[in-house]
């Protein structure tokens, strides 16, 4: 009992000592296990790292020294980088795109043209690809649908182009990794590089967006044309404002044009020149068409025939220059499908370019050409025909010209173009502006003045 009494409590070393090992053991292999998820993430890290330094390394050329060069490269790899996503990277590409282009610009005519056509959603961008199309020609269109003007009517004129088989890929001239993928689809026999920044005045607002487009965007088209195999032919569009405060009259190619009005037409010149350069080192076929105030259906709404148009009816006043000796400013109006003729006329006689992988081999041809209708019009007359037409009279507002860039008269000599492609313009500014019209009211849904330009237009043909 007394034994019993006295028994002493349980020895508890034993577990003390193995707790207090364990709580030596516990950071020692927490440290064992941060340092093998050290080493892991490392060589995962290590390992991206590798295939992006491969990447760029195979994508991409090395920087130079220049650090505006290193800005333009760190520019160039982000933009390529999403387009090689986008498109799928440099070799395979989408294949439903891939077809959609292959077909589009594939021709339906024995030895018929693969034209690649810039500014295809433009006005006349859309006639030109039409009419190519119609003969049996593959057309592909590019287009990056600006908002200079109204976007809504270049994705009509889309709609129009694609229920004729012709797609329109969306992308600007300055992506040189889409062009090239273009290029490498299709062995294009032509560009008619219709896309620009058009306009005068927009020019005193936005004078950097004409650089992009008509002076950065064409070098880098031609970029693109010189390491082609094969070459294609340029046709590519300049304008009758490059002629700027020459007084001579009516143009001619052979006139001076180094004094342009605004920048619109400096930019112009500028491709002129830059085109003279890519024929001479490079061998490649370039033939420039200068515009005269081109209209018609489907027109730009930056023009004066389509805004006044607009404004004739809505009875709004509308602005009519006067020159500063107060005589009527004219232009030479052509109509599109004139425009059109002289642009296909010039297509089919262009030579083939001379070039192979970037070097010339032999003289290219290079050409200029007039495409006008021989007749200048002035403004006033322009407005009392639209009057006639519409069966409204318009609010007439005459100002002096202003010093916007706009020169009070143009008067297109077409002989180069008769004589080397048969181009003569057959259509009057009363005929035109018909056509005009009738496409106005019927398109925006004017239906309470179809009829009324309809009769218009019968009485004002057999007056005219």
């Amino acid at each position: 009992m007394l034994m019993a009494a006295s028994s002493s409590p349980p020895d508890t070393s034993k577990s003390n000592k193995l707790e207090r090992y364990n709580s030596y053991l516990r950071p020692i292999n927490n440290t064992k296990l941060l340092a093998a998820s050290s080493k892991l993430l490392f060589r995962a890290t290590l390992f991206v790292a590798i295939i992006l330094i491969l990447f760029f390394t195979l994508n991409y050329p090395p920087l130079s020294d220049n650090p505006q060069h290193q800005h333009q490269h760190r520019l160039h790899v982000h933009q390529n980088f999403l387009t090689n996503a986008f498109y799928g990277g440099n070799k395979g590409g989408d294949a439903d795109f891939e077809k959609q282009v292959r077909h589009s610009a594939t021709p339906r005519r024995p030895n018929g043209f693969s034209v690649l056509v810039t500014g295809a959603a433009g006005f006349v961008g859309t006639h030109c690809s039409l009419a190519l199309k119609k003969r049996g020609d593959g057309v592909l269109g590019l287009d990056n649908f600006n908002s200079y003007y109204d976007p809504s009517l270049k994705r009509a004129r889309q709609a129009l182009l694609s229920k004729h088989q012709i797609f329109i890929v969306e992308g600007d001239l300055n992506d040189a990794q889409l062009l090239s993928k273009l290029f490498e689809i299709v062995p294009f026999t032509h560009i008619l590089h219709l896309a620009a920044q058009a306009g005068v005045r927009y020019a005193m607002k936005n004078p950097q967006s004409y650089v992009k487009s008509n002076i950065a965007g064409f070098v880098n088209l031609l970029e693109i044309c010189k390491s082609a195999d094969p070459q294609p032919s340029i046709v590519w569009a300049s304008s009758s404002s490059v002629y700027g405060l020459n007084t001579q009259n009516p143009f001619s190619e052979s006139h001076r044009t180094d004094q342009p009005a605004s920048l619109y037409a400096a930019t112009k010149k500028a491709g002129e020149e830059i085109a003279h350069t890519y024929n001479h080192i490079y061998g490649l076929s370039i033939t420039g068409l200068r515009f005269f105030t081109v209209y018609g259906p489907w027109g730009r709404p930056d023009m004066a025939y389509f805004f006044f148009t607009k404004d004739i009816l809505q009875k709004k006043s509308i602005t009519i220059y006067k020159t500063a000796d107060d005589k009527e400013v004219a232009r030479d109006f052509t109509y599109i499908d004139d425009v059109v003729k002289g642009c296909l006329g010039a297509l089919d006689t262009a030579e083939k370019s001379t070039g192979s992988g970037g070097k010339k081999k032999a003289a290219a041809q290079l050409r200029i050409y007039n495409l006008g209708n021989t007749s200048p019009e002035p403004v006033g007359k322009l407005v009392t025909i639209l009057e006639g037409l519409l069966n409204v009279k318009a609010k007439k507002n005459v100002v002096r010209m202003p010093r916007n860039g706009d020169v009070p008269f143009t008067h297109a000599n077409v002989s180069l173009a008769y004589r080397d492609f048969g181009y003569k313009p057959s259509t009057d500014l009363s005929t035109g502006l018909r056509k005009f019209t009738k496409w106005y009211v019927g398109y925006y849904g004017i239906q309470s003045r179809v009829k009324k330009a309809e009769n218009a237009s019968g009485s004002s043909s057999s007056s005219s």
